[in-house]
């Protein structure tokens, strides 16, 4: 296990990874799942001081859209939480892998080569992933 986590923390968890990704399936929400840990285990940026998922998730500014969400607000199912359990345990997903940020452009619009000055690291489906810039962030490179 990556992140210690309480059973609160699991539920919010799998209902963001599903606010933010349903529409692209399980693997994306996955992909999602990874961005969650990786800034709770981040030391680098706005993710200072992040360590709990509870805090990761609720991070304002800089958070996540998807608590806004009606579908943040129902219980996750236990797919979902078996979702985010395999994230909690270690299990990455490219682009996500070194991922701390993601957005899904309008449409089929392209994903820029960096977001808020951050490279690409890829796309799947609607979601584009950003990695920090190399040597920022050790912790998730």
């Amino acid at each position: 296990m990556l992140i210690n986590y309480t059973t609160k923390e699991l539920d919010l968890m799998a209902r963001l990874m599903r606010a933010e990704a349903l529409g692209d399936g399980n693997l994306a929400m996955l992909m999602v799942g990874n961005v969650i840990v990786n800034r709770a285990l981040a030391t680098c940026d706005v993710f200072k001081n992040r360590t709990s998922l509870y805090n990761v998730i609720y991070q304002s500014p800089g958070g996540f859209v998807g608590v806004n969400s009606s579908l943040f607000q129902s219980s996750a199912t236990t797919n979902e939480k078996n979702l985010a359990k395999r994230c909690l345990k270690g299990e990455y997903f490219y682009p996500a892998t070194h991922a701390l940020w993601f957005y899904a452009p309008k449409g089929s619009n392209a994903c820029g080569q960096t977001w808020y000055n951050q490279p690409l690291s890829g796309r799947y489906k609607s979601h584009c992933f950003y990695m920090p810039q190399e040597g920022t962030c050790p912790e998730i490179r």
